[in-house]
């Protein structure tokens, strides 16, 4: 898969640890084991600002349905949220431990933030319904559930903002209610860490990445495990096209086998699945260390990995790609 030189982005000095586009595709939010809040022009990779405020690394991002509003979840004990316009950090919500995952209901008006299980604190994930300030300035969620089993990895939101999709570092999955706070169902498919969850642009599915070597593809609502991607390293992050039947996976983690082949070309693969065959068919070379984190573009068109060398890749795809036909 020949295709055009791809845009590098050069705004963190630590790994990255989670990228992320608005829903419309003009912006990509980065974050990273610095402080930093970066948000990007898609189609240049022109830096457009930072969100200035963290003071440990920033494990989580996501923007609101209109882009609007910014939420970020760092080490320093802190979820934040931001006006994506202006840069203002408009709430700090202040945690007993690291948040690891955040993010917006469908409507924008509820955030969910799950915090670490660590220094005695048990993994929680709380709820704040932004239209009623008294929450956020009190640092009263509406609701708050404990996870003490196993701590979450990942979580998002599931269609309509009636659930939330939780990974665990056990490897399980399970839907929270966000109105109850009850646990929905729970299942195992991966023997090891979750690692990333993303949803299908229609919100009928989502894709795990496990430290097990496989990305999974279930069904939001049954949680019913549909298909499974093999690698041989641990994936660390997974996404699926919203116009094809494909799926990009992004990991490694073992040191690269040394060959004598310049070390000007990053050797760690962001690899090419079809969704419906779970075979391989393509590998797009580039990073200098194991990917951290993959998002599609919303139209499709081009994809952006991240990675621990700091570095993240927007690359879009050469017109072989759209006229591809897969053999099965």
């Amino acid at each position: 898969m020949r295709r055009p030189k791809p845009i590098l982005l050069q705004g963190h000095e630590r790994s990255i640890t989670q990228i992320k586009y608005n829903r419309e595709g003009d912006l990509l939010f980065t974050v990273a084991k610095d402080p930093i809040v970066n948000v990007w022009y898609s189609v240049n990779g022109e830096r457009l600002g930072t969100y200035n405020g963290h003071t440990g690394a920033v494990w989580c991002v996501d923007a609101d349905w209109d882009t609007r509003h910014v939420l970020t979840g760092s080490a320093d004990n802190s979820c934040r949220l931001w006006d994506c316009e202006t840069g203002k950090q408009l709430a700090l919500v202040k945690t007993s431990s690291a948040v690891r995952t955040c993010g917006f209901d469908f409507g924008g008006n509820i955030i969910m933030f799950s915090t670490d299980k660590q220094m005695g604190y048990q993994c929680f994930v709380s709820f704040f319904d932004l239209r009623d300030s008294s929450q956020i300035e009190k640092n009263e969620p509406y609701m708050k559930i404990p996870c003490s089993d196993s701590k979450i990895t990942s979580a998002v939101w599931g269609p309509l903002g009636e659930f939330i999709i939780a990974g665990h570092e056990s490897g399980e999955l399970n839907q929270f209610s966000a109105k109850s706070g009850e646990q929905l169902s729970n299942i195992k498919e991966h023997t090891k860490q979750i690692n990333d969850i993303q949803t299908s642009r229609d919100m009928t599915m989502f894709i795990t990445a496990s430290k097990d070597n496989t990305a999974k593809l279930f069904d939001c609502t049954t949680l019913e495990h549909l298909k499974t991607f093999r690698t041989e390293r641990p994936v660390n992050s997974a996404a699926l096209s919203p116009i094809f039947d494909h799926v990009v996976l992004g990991g490694g983690q073992e040191a690269m086998d040394v060959t004598t082949t310049s070390t000007r070309i990053g050797k760690f693969e962001a690899r090419f699945f079809h969704l419906a065959f779970e075979e391989e068919f393509g590998r797009v070379k580039g990073h200098f260390g194991p990917i951290n984190s993959v998002a599609f573009h919303p139209d499709g068109k081009s994809y952006s990995s991240g990675g621990e060398d700091g570095y993240v890749r927007i690359h879009y795809f050469d017109p072989q790609y759209f006229e591809f036909e897969f053999e099965a």
